[in-house]
């Protein structure tokens, strides 16, 4: 990005709130968090926000009402809704308020940031590239394509996640536990070795046995270093 896009976070789950400003941040972003309505529609006014990611269910006013009064009061972004309800009604409300996406929890963090990039494109906000290249490697972020020296690759759904990751960030050194929680989502409960397998399959698919792409960094994780 040129820029980067501001996103506000209006969300009362302090663990939902910090993983979801971690991995945006990641992304890029500029990430702005509330934790109560009144709090976040203060922010909306000081702070020239992209997009607003609302939690239907805040301790001081619920984000039905919240969103109605930020459409009433002009203010033309895009809003994603996220609950953890999963009736039909509670989106139809969502959207009638002024809504323009909505997402139950649990959900993979992936698919936000895919519902946040589509919305930023509708409203016409500046987006990232949508096909990364990294010495050899291509991906495209829209047909979900990758080639290796324009060799198409097939990539597992969970191959392409840790991929994009690496691609998005060279050389940054992501943990175990991070690679879960953006691959796998932050509700995956399970046994870290997991990561090790998949990301042995990645590196026999992009060529990288010799371990020089994917590093290794003992008891810690693992970090992409593309070829110059």
């Amino acid at each position: 990005m040129s820029e980067k896009n501001k996103l506000l976070i209006i969300e009362d789950e302090t663990t939902i709130l910090e993983l979801l400003k971690a991995g945006l941040k990641y992304e890029g972003y500029q990430v702005f968090t509330a934790e109560t309505g009144r709090e976040g529609l203060s922010l909306l006014e000081k702070e020239d926000v992209d997009l607003l990611i609302l939690d239907i269910m805040l301790p001081d006013i619920d984000g039905f009402e919240l969103c109605r009064k930020i459409r009433a009061k002009g203010f033309d972004l895009p809003i994603l809704m996220l609950t953890a309800k999963k009736e039909v009604q509670d989106r139809v409300t969502g959207l009638d308020a002024g809504a323009d996406d909505y997402l139950t929890k649990p959900f993979n963090f992936e698919e936000l940031l895919a519902r946040v990039r589509a919305l930023l494109r509708r409203y016409g906000r500046k987006q990232e590239a949508t096909v990364l290249i990294r010495g050899d490697l291509s991906l495209n972020l829209e047909t979900r394509e990758v080639t290796l020296s324009g060799r198409p690759l097939k990539l597992t759904p969970i191959e392409f996640k840790l991929l994009e990751l690496f691609m998005k960030h060279p050389k940054r050194v992501f943990t175990r536990q991070t690679l879960l929680h953006r691959v796998w989502g932050y509700d995956y409960v399970g046994n870290t070795n997991i990561v090790d397998v998949h990301i042995n399959h990645l590196r026999n698919k992009i060529g990288d046995q010799e371990r020089k792409l994917i590093r290794t960094h003992y008891g810690v994780g693992y970090s992409f270093h593309p070829e110059d």
